[in-house]
């Protein structure tokens, strides 16, 4: 397994620690890209010198260019600042020039984990102090071996013995990383919504509008309803429609083709911009089948959601 150890700034790495989220956005001011690792593969994170050590880490989702104002829509404090205005502060820093809303380079981080001082690791004997980015280990090999089985045994665990034991014979039989981690993974809101923007290729379902700001990643079977963040669970929508298929004005068949409730004219006298798109089919799917939206949620909204 490959995995990678990257250089943190302090005072990011310790305001996320003391607010311990689900996953994190280890943002890059350049808007360079990130393909150093698989998908599910650790992603660790060393201090800046002198404190040569390293301190935590999380498991990579995705990397992406994203506009800050979608950063901080999709993550919030999870990009390591109390505010929008604070995290256009961190990055102008690093930038020229004062964009109002600069592309940024996104690393997503899932499950991510803060050691506490005590049981932070030295930095691995190769570590060389012109290194600024990062480096990649292998744990095929003596230096990366010994480093992530250090990393190992500081991990946190909240399930009972038997509990992960069973786990463990499970893993036994899967990839620990690549596509199955995103289908068997507890992931956060933010990726979500950059796995379905992506996966839509930046456009809504219905209409293939590409106007970024107004498009949203919508559940098709809601999180509070048991329905997981994964991409074939979702579907991204101009923020109109987002609103109309999550209150049930319309819905999506299994064929992939829109449905719009009667009720929108009859609630509200109106509605004819929405009812030419009824019998049509979608616009834009996921080029990936897996990515695409899962019957069984489909079904599930056409007879708990949709007013027919």
């Amino acid at each position: 397994m490959r995995f990678f150890v990257a250089v943190t700034d302090d005072a990011w790495f310790k305001y996320l620690a003391d607010l311990n989220p689900d996953e994190v956005n280890f943002w890059r001011p350049s808007g360079r890209g990130f393909g150093a690792i698989d998908v599910g593969a650790p992603f660790l994170f060393k201090l800046h010198s002198p404190l040569d050590y390293i301190v935590g880490g999380g498991f990579f989702v995705k990397a992406e260019q994203l506009p800050l104002s979608l950063a901080w829509d999709a993550f919030g404090e999870k990009n390591g600042a109390p505010s929008l205005p604070r995290l256009w502060e961190l990055i102008q820093a690093h930038r020229q020039g004062s964009e109002p809303d600069p592309v940024i380079g996104c690393v997503i981080l899932n499950e991510p984990f803060f050691f506490t001082e005590d049981k932070w690791i030295d930095i691995p004997p190769d570590w060389r102090p012109n290194i600024v980015v990062g480096k990649s280990y292998e744990t095929g090999e003596a230096t990366g071996q010994r480093l992530w089985r250090q990393v190992e045994a500081r991990l946190p665990s909240s399930m009972p013995a038997d509990e992960r034991a069973e786990d463990d014979r499970a893993r036994e039989h899967r990839p620990l990383y690549g596509r199955e981690y995103l289908a068997r993974s507890r992931l956060g809101q933010g990726a979500f919504r950059i796995l379905v923007t992506d996966a839509y290729r930046r456009r809504c379902a219905v209409t293939g509008e590409r106007t970024l700001p107004v498009l949203q990643a919508a559940h098709v079977k809601p999180i509070t309803e048991s329905g997981p963040n994964h991409t074939d669970n979702g579907l991204l929508l101009r923020s109109d429609l987002h609103i109309l298929f999550d209150r049930g004005y319309m819905t999506v068949t299994p064929d992939h083709r829109v449905e719009v409730s009667l009720r929108i004219k009859e609630e509200f006298d109106n509605g004819e911009e929405y009812a030419h798109l009824h019998g049509r089919k979608l616009a834009v799917l996921p080029q990936l089948g897996d990515e695409r939206p899962k019957r069984e949620y489909l079904d599930w909204h056409n007879e708990n959601v949709f007013r027919g």
